[in-house]
């Protein structure tokens, strides 16, 4: 999965939190966030001034647009670690509950279906030499893979 189509999904899938969501799915979407943020953040600082005690309307908008596609994806990405996805309130806990939470949003998805559906990157849909093509919602990369000793 590609950046640009990460995001596409995620926007596409605005308020579903039903179905898993692929590691590479989660760390895209999470990135665009961040260069968006920095962007609107640039924009509105154009505007008001870079004094930093203006509340920022454009950065609020911002927010709140992207707040449920980034929370969809995160319980997404706890279903394909067979997590429910009211585990996302780990992060409440001071510290340790972010660490519990990064941990387990960089960890491989469970293979093979679970109770949340299908796995994203089931064999029948994942080419190894890197085909399946653009259309492929589900390629992993265009690179080849190199056999292991």
């Amino acid at each position: 999965m590609e950046f640009s189509q990460a995001v596409i999904v995620c926007l596409r899938k605005y308020v579903t939190f039903s179905g898993r969501a692929r590691r590479a799915e989660y760390w895209w979407w999470a990135l665009f966030i961040v260069l968006a943020s920095i962007a609107v953040g640039f924009v509105e600082g154009t505007i008001n001034g870079f004094t930093g005690e203006n509340v920022g309307l454009l950065n609020a908008a911002f927010s709140l647009a992207t707040f449920l596609p980034g929370l969809s994806v995160l319980v997404r990405r706890l279903h394909d670690t067979n997590r429910s996805g009211w585990w996302w309130f780990v992060a409440l806990i001071p510290v340790v509950g972010l660490i519990i939470l990064l941990v387990w949003l960089v960890s491989s998805g469970d293979q093979g279906p679970n109770d949340y559906g299908p796995d994203p990157l089931s064999d029948d849909d994942f080419d190894p030499r890197g085909g399946g093509g653009d259309d492929d919602p589900l390629h992993r990369s265009n690179v080849p893979s190199v056999r292991r000793r």
